[in-house]
Parts: C-alpha cells; structure tokens; sequence
C-alpha cells in the first residue's frame, strides 16, 4: 500500500512540475535594401537586439578560428554576423524584399547607380548606410545579398 501512494504521489509531482514551451515564432520579414535593414535591424545590431526582433534563429554560432561569429535563420535563408557588422540574404530567403532575388544584373543601374567595385559574378555598391555587395548567378540574376554599415575598404566577409 505504501509503494503505491508513493508511486502515485511522484507521479503526480512530475505532472505539476512539467511545463509547456512554445515554438518562438518570428514577424514577417521585409528587407529595405536601399534602406540597410530587416525589420528595423540594421548591420550593427548586437546579437541581443537581434534575437529579441526574431526569436526564432536556428543556429548560434560562436567565434573561432573555423568560423565566423552569427545567429543564422537557416530556414528563411537569412545570416547575420554582427561581429562583422553584416548580413546576408541568400536566394531562397523567405519573406519580401525592396529588390527581388532574381532581378537582372542590367537592370541595377537606374536603381543603385555603377557600382564601386565590380567582378565577373558580383557588383559592390557604396550606399548611404554602408555597402550592399550583390552576387550573380551564370544568367546575371541576382542570387546573394550583403548588406553591411562598413565601407568598401573596410569590410571583411566571411566565407
């Protein structure tokens, strides 16, 4: 008789100690490019600010000799490295964008002006917030954006 009111009494000790846990979920995310930012985030918010805006990240990486520092929301195809004051939006971001994935090499010069510096698959632009680097696929369409506060000869990407 003893061992069964024990038995029921932890068990009923287990069943108030449980929690329930939500899914963080994350707000709409929409790009200003011309702009520097994702939903009022731009390239020098803190790790912090960042995870509070979108608590929904899928990986945290810290620094080391490998990699670089950043809070990386995998399945929205969006990094951020806020140790290196960018981010990086890759071709199957998943939210809006002021300049669409996609858009032709050609077509950037009304919008963003020549660019600073120029390569076979990627165009630099100086921008009033810092520097958007855009990157091309074999068809010159947009696939890779980096949107960062330092200048041209300042900035340092990881790989």
């Amino acid at each position: 008789m003893k061992i069964i009111l024990f038995f029921l009494a932890s068990v009923t000790s287990l069943q108030l100690n449980a929690q329930l846990k939500t899914t963080p979920v994350c707000p709409p995310l929409v790009v200003d490019v011309l702009g520097g930012h994702i939903n009022k985030l731009y390239p020098r918010s803190t790790l912090g600010e960042i995870q509070k805006a979108l608590p929904c990240e899928t990986e945290i990486v810290q620094a080391d000799s490998a990699k670089c520092a950043g809070i990386f929301y995998k399945d929205k195809d969006l990094y951020f490295y806020p140790e290196r004051n960018y981010f990086e939006i890759r071709e199957n971001f998943k939210g809006k964008l002021s300049l669409a994935m996609g858009t032709g090499r050609s077509s950037l010069f009304q919008v963003l002006g020549n660019p600073k510096i120029k390569d076979v698959s990627w165009d630099a632009f100086q921008t009033v917030y810092g520097t958007l680097v855009l990157y091309y696929d074999g068809a010159g369409k947009i696939n890779k954006m980096q949107i960062s506060s330092k200048s041209t000869e300042t900035l340092k990407l990881c790989d």
